[in-house]
């Protein structure tokens, strides 16, 4: 994530459902049958909540990163790159014309220049009031309401609800090994998952046992000396890509890595990019994914 303070805090939301919906055509509106809304996302939360709800983004803030660290749901073919999350490029914005731009909580922009655009909406994310998923499901619904999108938002969260609850009754009977949840960007540090994240509500809902149980940061994770894992005894390691090549390398030739009991044992699974502060199509992705390492 880059900066973590936020766009200003997004009290107008149903407000700005309304304006969205009598003076765009979002909602309700034969326009929508003529074509979906121009939506551009200002980071990638937003976009995968957007495209998980049937619309495919016009443009979204860096796309590579998106298509790097988030991979699924795919960005549809032609979505534009608006450039950095922390400075989105506002006269391609101008150019595109969005009918509505939505943001995430925690990128630090100022709300006015968006919002000389087109109507702004924020996807109020880890921003303490809820658990992840339980946020990302509110959010859904919220964010489905303002794109009369509201059957699609429905059966997105039961959908997910049911991708968790069978993969749950793939580990029954099962010896439950408690695992561990990190993102590696370098080779001397960790960025472990535990209370707070997505992960750690998906690893819940799954009835898994997380085995970082050490105090976390207000999105989640906690950043630690590599060989800080050796607290985690032989339990079982989830590494997420990407892993930048350079780093892998010199992790693959490091003794403090080489040494951790975890690793001894081998119990390190890597597994495909899921973006960690993502909504529900982020959890349903993990945990199929948990369920295959």
């Amino acid at each position: 994530m880059q900066a973590r303070t936020q766009l200003a805090p997004l009290t107008r939301r149903r407000c700005l459902a309304g304006l969205a919906a009598t003076s765009l055509g979002l909602r309700g509106s034969p326009a929508r049958a003529a074509r979906p809304p121009r939506i551009a996302c200002l980071e990638w939360t937003s976009a995968e909540m957007v495209i998980s709800l049937g619309i495919g983004p016009v443009a979204v803030a860096d796309t590579k990163g998106y298509r790097d660290w988030v991979a699924g749901p795919a960005l549809p073919a032609g979505c534009i790159d608006l450039g950095s999350r922390g400075e989105p490029n506002l006269e391609l914005l101008l150019e595109l014309k969005p009918d509505l731009i939505i943001g995430a909580y925690g990128y630090g922009l100022d709300e006015a220049p968006f919002r000389r655009i087109a109507p702004l909406h924020t996807v109020p994310f880890y921003d303490g009031s809820q658990a992840p998923y339980r946020q990302a499901e509110i959010e859904t619904l919220e964010l489905g309401l303002q794109l009369g999108r509201e059957a699609e938002a429905q059966r997105l969260i039961q959908e997910t609800t049911a991708t968790i609850a069978h993969l749950r009754t793939l580990f029954s009977g099962q010896t439950r090994q408690p695992l561990a949840v990190v993102s590696r960007f370098d080779d001397r540090h960790v960025r472990v998952y535990g209370k707070g994240s997505l992960f750690q509500d998906v690893l819940d809902r799954l009835r898994l046992t997380n085995a970082w149980t050490a105090p976390t940061d207000s999105w989640g994770f906690s950043i630690l000396g590599i060989e800080e894992l050796v607290a985690i005894g032989k339990a079982r390691v989830i590494s997420l890509d990407p892993i930048p090549p350079h780093v892998k390398i010199r992790i693959d030739q490091s003794s403090l890595w080489a040494n951790l009991p975890c690793v001894k044992a081998g119990n390190v699974r890597t597994i495909p990019p899921i973006w960690p502060f993502g909504g529900l199509a982020a959890a349903a992705r993990f945990a199929t994914f948990v369920a295959r390492a």
